[in-house]
């Protein structure tokens, strides 16, 4: 099923769990692409390079559909997954967990470790600030400079974000429109075409968010 809104965290947040030595150091950022993802990860890697353990979960996009969970040499499922299913049961995406392990001397097995991971994740969740966010679309509008008031009215009916338009021998109209109102605006704009007015909607597209 479409997803109209997403859940996410407004900024980063910082968690931690200590357990029988083990300190395990939690950071959780709000994120748009892998690009930004492997910037982060990267960065923690560099300043806590002597932890023996950078494990990592994230998901991206308001369908949910593209996510990973690593476990960076801890025994498998034991990390990675804990953290995704922090982020999975708060329903939230765009979102990427890192816990950093310094190692204790003590083995906790891997019931201790999946325990850890979770709480360490679960901490740095709890402090973040959910934001609930409307999925947009893309849409490009062409007119005339005649249908600019009638296209001016489309644009504050249905809210249009205008991220770029072109004057040349016609005018192009880029912007974000609610998906949820898409088709709405796709419906209008033929209802012009068919009055007579020279508008016409180009292209839609959803963006991942």
């Amino acid at each position: 099923m479409q997803a109209f809104s997403y859940r996410t965290i407004q900024q980063p947040t910082q968690g931690l769990y200590k357990e029988k030595g083990s300190k395990f150091l939690a950071f959780a950022y709000p994120v748009s692409s892998e690009a930004v993802i492997k910037k982060y990860l990267e960065a923690l890697r560099k300043e806590y390079f002597d932890a023996r353990h950078h494990c990592y979960a994230w998901m991206l996009g308001p369908d949910k559909q593209r996510f990973r969970a690593a476990d960076d040499g801890e025994p498998n499922h034991s990390a990675g997954d804990p953290i995704l299913g922090q982020i999975r049961s708060r329903d939230l995406t765009d979102v990427l967990v890192v816990v950093v392990r310094y190692f204790g001397g003590i083995k906790l097995g891997v019931g201790g470790l999946i325990s850890a991971y979770r709480l360490a994740a679960e901490d740095a969740l709890q402090q973040a600030i959910v934001d609930t966010r409307e999925v947009r679309a893309a849409v490009t509008l062409q007119y005339d400079y005649g249908a600019t008031p009638e296209v001016m009215r489309v644009v504050k009916e249905f809210d249009v974000a205008i991220t770029a338009q072109e004057y040349t021998d016609g005018c192009v109209l880029r912007g974000t429109v609610a998906l949820q109102t898409q088709p709405a605006l796709a419906g209008k704009i033929d209802l012009l075409r068919a009055l007579g007015v020279g508008v016409a909607l180009l292209e839609t597209g959803a963006p991942a968010s």
